[in-house]
């Protein structure tokens, strides 16, 4: 397959007073897979059926291949669309339901089951032909809706939420499976999801939605290392807040002196924004921090630690470290040296001391 250009151009969207999108303008390459990531009602999925033809939007276009589409009725678009509900069609068998989209456009039968074979085969199910949906498992039922989606060849592939109905084990096992089927094809695909996890390990880029506005789009390494906004910094995996003061062009944290990542603030007193693996963390019998809590998570451990000012951080530590940091632990605390990103403090003057929230999945 050739995967499409696809383009969101000042894109508007509106439910009565909710603003759905507003001027969203995006382009995805031809072959790309993008996430739209974000919270609930920020627009990813809108953005979504708007490109599928399932919305209008108020204003602005959707293109494929430079080629204006938003009017065109969703039929008439070279797209395939796999729904979070699998929405396969329960009295047709697996190779009838890969099929019925090439019998609505009457390809002969035997052409129909050479090409639903082939599928099975592309999605590691070649066995499964004549079983009905109710006899497949919820990971067996997804691959045979992405079968379908990808039976009439399409330029683009849209996936809303699609695995957010399967267990986690399964879920780890069907993006790898869907990403390397994206890359086999060459298929321009999109990708809905508010699991931070999905849209960092699959995507070629990330767009970062925000009450129907794109707060950042990037590759996943630039967006967690270098978050545009303080919204994307907090929704994408975890940051700790930790209070310090600007120096020039460095910022004074935790009795360190390290560099700012871009431009520094004008106000002296500064939130510091680290990532948990960027602090460490050293048993210490007179240090001025305790381990609170200590979460094990096999190759690695989530500690809860409460520094001298009564300023609470998180550290995630070597898995084989957590036994000689257990709750209670007197440790000293100290960050990576590495550019910081800062942000100016509250109104009063005072830094946001509060614990940072657990991951969003």
């Amino acid at each position: 397959m050739n995967g499409a250009r696809v383009e969101f151009r000042g894109l508007r969207r509106r439910f009565g007073a909710t603003v759905a999108l507003d001027n969203l303008n995006l382009t995805v390459e031809p072959g790309e897979l993008i996430a739209l990531l974000g919270p609930s009602g920020c627009g990813k999925t809108t953005a979504l059926r708007c490109l599928a033809g399932f919305e209008h939007p108020d204003e602005g276009q959707v293109l494929v291949d430079d080629k204006d589409v938003t009017r065109v009725p969703a039929n008439r678009r070279d797209a395939g669309m796999v729904f979070q509900s699998y929405s396969l069609f329960p009295n047709l068998n697996v190779r009838d339901n890969i099929s019925f989209g090439m019998r609505v456009r009457k390809v002969p039968a035997a052409r129909r089951h050479e090409r639903a074979q082939e599928l099975l085969e592309l999605i590691g199910l070649p066995h499964i032909g004549g079983r009905y949906p109710h006899q497949l498992s919820g990971g067996q039922q997804q691959r045979v809706a992405l079968a379908r989606a990808i039976a009439l060849e399409p330029r683009v592939l849209l996936l809303d939420e699609p695995l957010s109905a399967l267990d986690a084990k399964v879920r780890v096992t069907l993006r790898e499976e869907i990403r390397r089927l994206q890359l086999s094809l060459g298929i321009t695909t999109i990708f809905v999801t508010h699991d931070q996890e999905e849209a960092l390990s699959m995507a070629d880029r990330v767009a970062v939605l925000r009450d129907g506005h794109l707060e950042q789009v990037a590759d996943p390494a630039t967006l967690y290392d270098r978050p545009a906004t303080p919204f994307v910094a907090e929704f994408v995996g975890t940051m700790n807040h930790l209070p310090g003061t600007v120096v020039g062009d460095r910022v004074e944290v935790l009795g360190q002196s390290l560099p700012i990542d871009g431009p520094a603030p004008s106000a002296e007193r500064v939130e510091v924004l680290v990532r948990p693996e960027t602090v460490l963390v050293t048993p210490e019998s007179d240090g001025g921090a305790l381990v609170m809590v200590s979460s094990f998570r096999g190759s690695t451990a989530r500690l809860r630690v409460q520094l001298a000012d009564g300023t609470e951080a998180l550290a995630d530590v070597p898995g084989h470290d957590a036994l000689r940091l257990a709750p209670g632990t007197k440790v000293r605390v100290s960050l990576v040296e590495r550019p910081v990103l800062v942000a100016p403090g509250t109104e009063t003057g005072d830094v946001r001391t509060a614990v940072p929230e657990p991951d969003v999945v």
